[in-house]
């Protein structure tokens, strides 16, 4: 800055460039898009542009002069502290990634810090400054490239396992169907048997229909009558079963093209519950009330599958915190529904689980906010659900929740064509 002033002055050849280049300096400063603080060495604030103030929801007037703790900023100060503290062993130069904050709209963010601690002397007193930008957006685009990619690769293992599963379940369906034919057929011919041995019974006494007749008490022919159709008909539900969900994990790994199309989303619901299961299952009845009559609707349906699996996780995960603080509650439900509302579709997923506190749901769809243990939730889940409803098909997602009674997420999709572009 110093230089610049010089040169500046030697360019003009006038007394007063230097101050006029250290003003311009200033006022380079204050239309930075990014964040300048100033600290001094017990951390009071020497510095502040503007964009400071609209990032941190505090203007120049209130910070300057005053003690960085005491300004309220919404953000981890111990944290800043404590990289201000380290900045000097490492090198002058300390970088702070996805420092938490409070927006000044309320809603949870990240802010990547860079502290730089200066060689010389600033007459202002500042011994540190503090650059960096709002990285929100950039962090939650970043995590759902990874979580694409992620999916992307669980979908081509699912896509393999799949395959490989289909053929022996084909053939396993198709020899228990010839078993079931073939029984079928043993069964009549037990039945003509049984007639020809009463006959023969009644009309001579020799010992050979009755040899046959105790043979056939011994093999318990009634028993086999009755429990080996049944055996065959749970072997065939099985198999449908397992052929139900190799036909679910297909769907999931390889929805079709990556654009908007005409999808059934009572299919997309369908396949999901299936591919969910193992997350439910222990924890809730799943209900579905689909409207047979639902339209098509233009969409992607990797990205509404991906939304209708978050809230469904979610609804299993709120029953469980409910279930382990009420053990004697029994397992909870979950309700799908669709339905068409003029020119948009209704998804309406409701659980029995424990509801969201007042005070967080303003919050729910902020990206990085959850109210999960560590390890258990991200925060990304309903901020990707909004993005993908909200921003790029051009729909709503809004929810109602009772505290231990449950909570309902309603979603709109306009029905649309493929040519639109919300």
């Amino acid at each position: 800055m110093e230089r610049w002033a010089k040169s500046s002055a030697r360019s003009a050849g006038r007394e007063d460039a230097p101050a006029c280049a250290a003003g311009a300096c200033e006022d380079l400063l204050e239309e930075l898009p990014i964040l300048v603080i100033g600290l001094a060495d017990d951390l009071r604030v020497t510095r502040w542009n503007r964009q400071a103030g609209e990032l941190l929801g505090k203007p120049a007037a209130e910070a300057l002069g005053r003690p960085l703790g005491g300004l309220a900023l919404g953000i981890d100060v111990g944290r800043l502290r404590r990289g201000l503290e380290q900045c000097p062993s490492r090198g002058g130069c300390l970088r702070l990634e996805e420092l938490a904050c409070r927006r000044p709209d309320g809603r949870e963010g990240l802010l990547g810090l860079t502290i730089h601690r200066l060689r010389g002397q600033d007459p202002a007193g500042t011994v540190f400054v503090v650059v960096g930008a709002d990285i929100t957006e950039r962090k939650l685009l970043e995590r759902q490239l990874a979580q694409a990619q992620k999916l992307r690769s669980i979908g081509q293992l699912a896509s393999g396992i799949a395959h490989e599963i289909n053929t022996p379940t084909q053939y396993v369906g198709d020899n228990v169907r010839f078993l079931q034919e073939a029984f079928d057929r043993l069964l009549e011919l037990l039945g003509v048997q049984d007639e020809v041995i009463a006959e023969l019974c009644a009309a001579c006494g020799t010992a050979a229909p009755r040899r046959l007749a105790e043979s056939r008490a011994r093999a318990d022919v009634g028993y086999l009558r009755e429990e080996v159709p049944a055996a065959v008909r749970q072997t065939l539900e099985g198999v449908e079963r397992i052929a139900r969900i190799v036909r679910a994990m297909k769907d999931f790994a390889h929805p079709g093209r990556r654009e908007r199309a005409p999808a059934d989303v009572n299919r997309i619901i369908d396949t999901t519950i299936t591919v969910a299961r193992n997350e439910w299952k222990y924890v809730a009845d799943v209900e579905t009330a689909l409207d047979p009559a639902l339209p098509p609707v233009v969409c992607d349906a990797a990205e509404i599958g991906q939304v209708v699996l978050n809230l469904l996780i979610n609804a299993a995960h709120a029953i469980e915190d409910r279930l382990r603080r009420d053990p004697a509650a029994g397992k909870g439900r979950i309700r799908i529904e669709t339905r068409s509302a003029g020119d948009r579709a209704v998804i309406r997923v409701e659980d029995s689980g424990c509801g969201i506190p007042p005070e967080v749901r303003s919050r729910v769809f902020d990206p990085f906010f959850t109210t999960k243990e560590v390890g258990r939730g991200t925060g990304q889940g309903l901020a990707l659900c909004h993005a993908a409803v909200v921003e790029r098909h051009g729909g709503r997602i809004d929810f109602h929740s009772e505290v231990g009674r449950g909570t309902a997420f309603t979603i709109e999709l306009p029905f649309g064509r493929p040519e639109e572009d919300p």
